[in-house]
């Protein structure tokens, strides 16, 4: 199971994972911070690659530079429109399987294997739970 403490902190919000990793939360236009529709792009991003890069290394085709911008415009205030993934790769020199190595392995964790990916494609249940208040 996955699963984060978001917080109220004195500077702002936090999220806190179980091992102890802290991710400041706040407002689009406030600095030094993530906003919640950035961390949501960030974890798209980071679960493709987190997923291509051992995949692609192992199949002996260590990209030199492995990266991706992740995007979405607002298109209500409250709904995202298309969200685009646009990677960012350098090849390794003299590799001539490596471009399509990487397409293949990248496209398979795209459709199939990333938990971030399926969950914002598919529909998935949001449960909100209130503590019983007086």
């Amino acid at each position: 199971m996955a699963g984060v403490e978001v917080r109220r902190t004195e500077d702002g919000f936090e999220a806190v994972n179980d091992r102890g990793a802290r991710v400041a939360i706040g407002a689009p236009d406030e600095a030094g911070v993530f906003s919640p529709v950035e961390l949501l792009l960030a974890a798209l991003g980071g679960c493709e690659l987190v997923t291509v890069e051992p995949l692609t290394a192992q199949r002996g085709h260590r990209m030199v530079r492995l990266a991706a911008t992740v995007s979405a415009e607002k298109v209500a205030s409250n709904r995202l429109g298309t969200i685009t993934l646009t990677y960012d790769v350098e090849l390794p020199e003299g590799d001539e399987k490596a471009a399509e190595v990487l397409a293949a392995v990248a496209h398979r964790v795209h459709e199939r294997y990333c938990t971030v990916g399926t969950a914002l494609r598919e529909p998935t249940a949001v449960e909100q739970v209130l503590p019983a208040l007086p």
